[in-house]
């Protein structure tokens, strides 16, 4: 399935503190497994809290942010996935202005997900369900085509290809329970 966050409406928070981008959603028995979403950061504020699910956050644009509560305290860098519980209520306090996130929010109960930043080269070989987010450069899939930045596609099984161009692609791995 071939998404792009370049045709995606933006959707604004509840808090105002920014706007999101749903990229694509996966379901199973009417339940959501995992959604990708990209998300434009534009001031400090609540981070919005998803109990019950896992998340990975990864800085795509900008300088990150610090999430944060009385026990816990994240750094969110450029290109750093960051995988945390979706239940914890955190405050978000960016760094340096304004910054873009690509979120994947899953439920644990069907999927553990991880997730690297690929740069040039071919792709490593996995199996069972990927997901791939261009940041930068060109990712090439073989049975798929060429995707640009804020391009991307999910599948099933294994996928061959390469990133080219100086690129930068978020790879996700998704492993059912």
């Amino acid at each position: 399935m071939r998404f792009s966050a370049l045709t995606a409406a933006p959707v604004p928070w509840k808090n105002g503190g920014g706007v999101t981008r749903e990229l694509a959603v996966h379901k199973a028995n009417g339940r959501m497994v995992w959604r990708l979403s990209l998300a434009d950061i534009t001031r400090d504020g609540a981070f919005s809290a998803f109990p019950g699910l896992a998340r990975i956050h990864c800085i795509v644009e900008g300088a990150g942010h610090v999430l944060s509560n009385a026990e816990t305290r994240l750094e969110a860098g450029l290109l750093e996935p960051l995988a945390f519980d979706g239940g914890l209520a955190l405050d978000c306090r960016l760094r340096s202005g304004a910054c873009k996130a690509f979120n994947v929010i899953f439920d644990p109960e069907f999927v553990l997900a991880e997730a690297r930043v690929l740069r040039d080269g071919e792709l490593p070989e996995a199996a069972g369900s990927q997901v791939f987010f261009v940041v930068s450069g060109t990712l090439e899939l073989n049975e798929e085509g060429c995707f640009g930045p804020g391009e991307g596609h999910a599948t099933e099984g294994a996928a061959s290809g390469a990133v080219s161009g100086g690129g930068a692609v978020i790879h996700l791995r998704f492993q059912p329970v």
